[in-house]
């Protein structure tokens, strides 16, 4: 693909994350974070319009509470009453979308960035993202990690702890490592 690196990592293509306009971003996004998290004592409210400044789509009733990590920002959509606790990364290279009612434990770290498998590749520091979906209603315990290109059904819940490295089907409940779905 022709274009930009940004161009590039947008479409989901092998782009090189050190590229300088990439590089204004993540600086950029570290910017904002830094006053987003050092609003930590501050309203929820404050929270809220400070999320709107980097985050394009942050639903009525957003919750996120810092310290709080992302790459970019701009690649998050939140549905109305997400709520994400203390200590959540989400390294969105490509979208992530968080469904409507959802709620995330501390420590949950959301991984778009995805590695070439090929050794020879992977030296080159090429890179692409993975888009993550995350229904509605969806519980994610705290310290899960959820890895690139996995989608979580509406009202599934995944256990604190699991590693997550596959679909989750809508209404399954998931644990381990790796996650399994578990017979109720």
């Amino acid at each position: 693909m022709e274009g930009s690196e940004k161009d590039k990592m947008l479409a989901g293509e092998l782009y090189h994350p050190s590229a300088p306009e990439l590089q204004v971003e993540l600086a950029a996004c570290a910017a904002w974070l830094a006053r987003y998290n050092a609003a930590m004592g501050e309203p929820a409210d404050v929270w809220h319009r400070l999320l709107q400044e980097r985050v394009p789509a942050a639903g009525e009733g957003v919750m996120v509470r810092p310290p709080f990590y992302c790459d970019y920002g701009f690649n998050l959509r939140l549905g109305a009453r997400v709520f994400l606790n203390y200590n959540c990364v989400i390294l969105d290279t490509a979208l992530v979308s968080i469904g409507d009612d959802t709620r995330i434990g501390p420590a949950v770290q959301i991984y778009t960035a995805d590695h070439p498998r090929d050794p020879a590749v992977r030296r080159s520091g090429l890179e692409k993202g993975v888009p993550v979906t995350i229904g509605k209603n969806v519980w994610i315990g705290g310290g899960a990690i959820i890895l690139p290109g996995v989608s979580i059904g509406d009202d599934a819940i995944v256990g604190a702890g699991s590693v997550v490295t596959r679909d989750v089907p809508a209404g399954a409940t998931v644990a381990g490592n790796p996650a399994r779905v578990l017979n109720d």
